[in-house]
């Protein structure tokens, strides 16, 4: 009997030992083991396997505003006299002579009290006098001051131009006869009261009244015409 109760004790001693010292009550009851660290799940395997984001675009740097540069402002001074032989403007009436020769002597003083209202123009004897613009020739005159002369109506029969102490006429020259911007219709000379040491072309620009006389007309100054200054 002793031993049966010496055995009882050690088992009892035994069983408890057992569930003192022993595995926890989880496993005991069967639990499942706790996930390793370092396992994933499925839904930490799925972000793991998603791709990564996008990177993000960097916004589109504007393209330049592209500028046009004014033009520039005219010249306060006003802008340069055209050429004399501009489109519209008189041809110079002296072969050779250029703008910058001419000289105004519009109002230069003449004898008996007159004034000049005509422009001289200095040349050689025998250089070519030209007509200055298209029209007819209306009358051929021999002066005592002015010499050999040729009055010059143009297509509208509002300005005439005189040519004065001409050396000659163009050969074949006539009244009524048609001419041509730069034809020659004469030659410089000093007939008239020109002075022999100076030969030149006596030009002037009248205003014709109504009746149309080519001895009568307003002088208008022949000068800034020539020269591209003033538009007739």
């Amino acid at each position: 009997m002793k031993t049966l109760r010496l055995l009882a004790v050690g088992l009892v001693i035994g069983v408890v030992g057992y569930w003192l010292l022993g595995p926890g009550p989880s496993a005991r009851l069967g639990a499942a083991e706790p996930a390793k660290v370092g396992s994933a799940t499925s839904s930490t395997r799925a972000a793991l396997d998603a791709p990564p984001p996008p990177a993000s675009t960097p916004a589109a740097t504007p393209a330049p505003i592209q500028t046009v540069p004014a033009p520039p402002a005219p010249d306060a001074g006003g802008l340069a006299a055209p050429p004399a032989d501009a489109g519209g403007a008189l041809l110079l009436p002296v072969e050779g002579i250029g703008a910058d020769q001419l000289q105004d002597t519009f109002t230069d003083a003449r004898s008996e009290g007159r004034v000049h209202d005509a422009i001289d123009i200095l040349a050689p004897d025998g250089t070519p006098v030209l007509a200055v613009a298209d029209g007819t020739v209306e009358k051929l005159f021999d002066s005592v001051r002015g010499g050999l002369t040729v009055y010059q109506f143009e297509p509208s029969g509002r300005y005439c131009y005189y040519y004065a102490h001409l050396d000659r006429y163009a050969d074949g020259l006539a009244e009524k006869k048609a001419v041509k911007r730069g034809e020659v219709i004469g030659y410089v000379g000093s007939t008239g009261n020109a002075s022999p040491e100076a030969p030149h072309l006596h030009f002037e620009i009248h205003v014709l009244g109504p009746e149309k006389q080519w001895w009568k007309g307003e002088s208008i100054n022949p000068y800034p015409v020539l020269t591209g200054r003033q538009a007739l």
